[in-house]
């Protein structure tokens, strides 16, 4: 504590004497030291658990069998990728579509407009584990998948929705008229307009509100307990309980005995999320240059 109170006078004081000395405004002064603490927040969080996992990483890790020797996290590697596929493809065409109908097809002052805005609004600021439990009874118990990635994915699919269809929106809002206008104007119906014209136009921001979704459903844990479980075992279908990443880290973390394993499950999580990020970014680039 004393040590962060010094840190921060420090930062007081330097900022002082670049206004007084450097001729240096505050939102100047401000906006920079920003810049440096998320850089340098990010930097440190990257390298802790990287540094970290590292010493604890095993290639006995990856395997495809968990065992109490290798405490791996193959199975759960693999159930990550087929959860988050699940999900994107569940949730993606259905968030789509539903931004498309509210943009293009509703007026922006109609109550229905509105209803499911504030639905979506509501959706987005519910607590995982309310999602998890609803998981559970409705897809677990009532449909009867059990404890099954098939449960998992639907829950945080659901989950997602509202990402999805708020960034969709929002792409859409910021095409401007005069494009739809244009079409129309060269004989085009609405809906070609919105395929053809709208949609790859859109199509950058569409793609970041699906990368939102992706990092969701890896970080994702509380809901997951709920409905996926806990299995370190190989998934052998959709109907097989298993674990994601997130919650492999989760697990092993809580138990005390594999922390260091807990931490290179970290670096393999955050590694994945990197990489993912970095084809996304490169994939919207490409998309931009194509538009």
């Amino acid at each position: 504590m004393i040590y962060l109170l010094g840190f921060i006078l420090a930062l007081v004081g330097l900022a002082l004497a670049l206004h007084i000395f450097g001729k240096i405004s505050y939102y100047k002064i401000f906006s920079r030291f920003s810049i440096i603490f998320t850089f340098g927040m990010l930097m440190l969080i990257v390298v802790f658990v990287i540094v970290k996992g590292l010493f604890s990483f095993k290639l006995s890790m990856l395997s495809l069998h968990y065992t109490t020797k290798n405490v791996s996290m193959g199975p759960a590697i693999v159930t990550t990728v087929i959860t988050v596929l699940m999900a994107i493809l569940i949730a993606s065409p259905i968030g789509i579509f539903t931004a498309i109908y509210l943009v293009e097809y509703t007026d922006v002052e109609s109550k229905l407009v509105q209803t499911i805005r504030l639905a979506t609004e509501t959706l987005s600021g519910i607590p995982s584990i309310i999602y998890g439990l609803f998981g559970m009874l409705f897809f677990g118990m009532v449909l009867k998948f059990g404890y099954s990635i098939y449960s998992g994915a639907f829950t945080v699919a659901i989950m997602i929705l509202p990402i999805i269809i708020r960034a969709t929106e929002e792409a859409l809002k910021s095409i401007h008229p005069s494009i739809r206008q244009g079409s129309y104007a060269l004989g085009a119906g609405k809906l070609r307009t919105i395929f053809v014209v709208v949609l790859p136009i859109a199509i950058p921001g569409i793609l970041s509100g699906i990368i939102l979704s992706v990092g969701r459903v890896i970080g994702e844990t509380a809901a997951l307990m709920f409905t996926l479980g806990t299995s370190t075992a190989m998934p052998r279908n959709l109907s097989s309980s298993s674990r994601t990443l997130a919650l492999h880290m989760y697990m092993l973390s809580s138990e005390g005995l594999y922390v260091g394993e807990a931490y290179a499950t970290g670096m393999v999580l955050l590694i994945l999320v990197l990489i993912i990020n970095s084809i996304s970014s490169k994939l919207a680039g490409k998309l931009m240059e194509v538009k």
